[in-house]
């Protein structure tokens, strides 16, 4: 980065800050003053710190972000920021998915899948880090063809990889679609950002799915699964349904302090096709909460609610 900073605490201090400074792409749009965010923490530092309470005081620094996609790494110990799921209702619960699935579901590409009593297909797909197989796809949906409908749960999915949420979309797209845009820092001013860079979703030349399909959401769906559920919005056939999702749209940077500790952040913002930010998460298009009576049941509300609206189709 062309800046030199010694290896003590207040050096380290001043590399994490100042790469955040130069690099950060969301201190406009979530009104951070980093400057002053610097007088506070920074009047903490002595030079006598050892490394947990210098960890510490950076985590404490790094959390005025607000931002899950923001990680310090050291040998021993990791930050996160998790208030942005912590503060919401789970609005899933594995026993109660249990009841649903039974024991003879299938598993492919870490999906978890089955046709329900009532002719519809269900899908659990729980991290978008389990590669998701062109043939594994072509073989669920192929089987998924006879349902009336198809239920896509990504509750508490916290995200993985891009390329699976393009394999995954362009099977619910009969042609090529505008779902969004990317800008790039490209210089160290808060607001020194490139133009809009459209992104589009491409139509599959494999199995695709033409019927009714509801994708699940809860505050758990964070990163790439925001973004499969921001997409996925724009796809004909398709509503969404449960909680607001829980964010994190920057794509991710890393960097790395003179002491070897390594620093994640969000350096490039995306947005929706109408240009908005989706940092804080994409509201759905019908809000259902999992509701404690039903919970005491083994039901579960949101699963209800879709095979409801299937039903009536």
């Amino acid at each position: 980065m062309g800046m030199q900073f010694d290896d003590h605490p207040r050096g380290n201090f001043d590399a994490l800050w100042t790469i955040l400074d130069r690099n950060y792409c969301f201190f406009e749009y979530k009104n951070i003053d980093w400057d002053a965010v610097y007088g506070e923490y920074s009047a903490r530092i002595t030079s006598d710190m050892d490394n947990d309470a210098l960890f510490k005081l950076m985590g404490q620094m790094l959390a005025e972000l607000k931002d899950g996609h923001v990680n310090l790494s050291a040998a021993h110990d990791v930050t996160r920021y998790w208030e942005w799921q912590e503060d919401y209702p789970a609005n899933f619960d594995s026993s109660v998915q249990e009841y649903y699935l039974g024991k003879d579901y299938s598993i492919a590409s870490g999906m978890k899948y089955k046709i329900l009593e009532d002719n519809i297909g269900y899908i659990y797909y729980g991290s978008f880090s389990n590669d998701v197989g062109e043939g594994n796809l072509d073989q669920i949906l192929n089987r998924m063809a006879i349902c009336k409908g198809l239920i896509i749960d990504v509750r508490s999915n916290g995200g993985g990889s891009l390329t699976n949420v393009e394999r995954m979309v362009s099977r619910f797209f009969n042609e090529r679609r505008l779902i969004g845009y990317i800008s790039h820092k490209v210089g160290p001013g808060h607001n020194d950002f490139s133009s809009l860079y459209p992104k589009y979703v491409e139509s599959s030349d494999r199995v695709r799915y033409q019927k009714s399909v509801i994708v699940l959401t809860n505050r758990g769906c964070y990163s790439a699964t925001n973004e499969f559920v921001s997409i996925m919005k724009y796809a004909p056939n398709v509503t969404v349904i449960g909680d607001k999702t829980g964010g994190g749209s920057g794509l991710p940077f890393t960097s790395e302090l003179p002491n070897g500790w390594s620093v994640r952040f969000s350096a490039s913002p995306m947005f929706n096709a109408e240009k908005e930010h989706i940092e804080f998460g994409v509201e759905p298009d019908i809000y259902v909460n999992m509701l404690e009576g039903d919970k005491e049941m083994n039901r579960d509300t949101i699963i209800e609610k879709a095979r409801g609206m299937l039903k009536d189709q």
